[in-house]
């Protein structure tokens, strides 16, 4: 027995769906080309490029109505694509925003804690290059019910009140 709708989707869903699909898919192929990664400063490049690629000046003005006109939740949408990485070997998902207090790995199938082994999420952190921006002292590192919560290098310095390197 099938559950999908006989009743073909209107040529606005089709749409969405198509825009929705071809701006994540673009994140997804260029997000590593924003250096230095893991960063607010490569997410601002990100938006910037996005901007341009729309026609716009790189002026001020022009960037913060490109900003305006994307809306709260789609840029909510695209920030989280672009700070987040699926690692399918492992069957790990890491989600590294910067503008958070930590970075968190869940595992892709719920349940399932040992995927969330210490060395395991450390091997996927340091495949996408996060290990470095990460607290290095493993007993930091927080498992909680299907996730391990790590601090950033630069949150965890600023808790001890010490100087944060950029």
């Amino acid at each position: 027995m099938s559950t999908t709708s006989s009743t073909p989707p209107e040529p606005v869903q089709l749409q969405a769906t198509l825009f929705d699909f071809a701006i994540l898919e673009l994140i997804r192929q260029n997000r590593q080309s924003f250096e230095p990664l893991w960063t607010v400063d490569s997410w601002a490049k990100l938006l910037i490029w996005l901007a341009l690629n729309c026609g716009l000046s790189g002026e001020r003005e022009s960037l913060e109505q490109f900003a305006a006109a994307l809306g709260a939740p789609l840029t909510s949408r695209l920030r989280r694509v672009f700070f987040e990485r699926e690692l399918n070997d492992l069957e790990l998902q890491v989600l590294a925003d910067p503008a958070e207090q930590q970075v968190l790995v869940l595992p892709q199938v719920a349940g399932d804690a040992a995927l969330l082994a210490v060395d395991r999420v450390a091997k996927a952190l340091d495949r996408i290059g996060l290990l470095e921006r990460v607290v290095a002292d493993r007993s930091r590192w927080q498992q909680l019910e299907g996730v391990v919560a790590i601090p950033w290098q630069a949150v965890a310095a600023a808790a001890d009140g010490q100087e944060v390197q950029a």
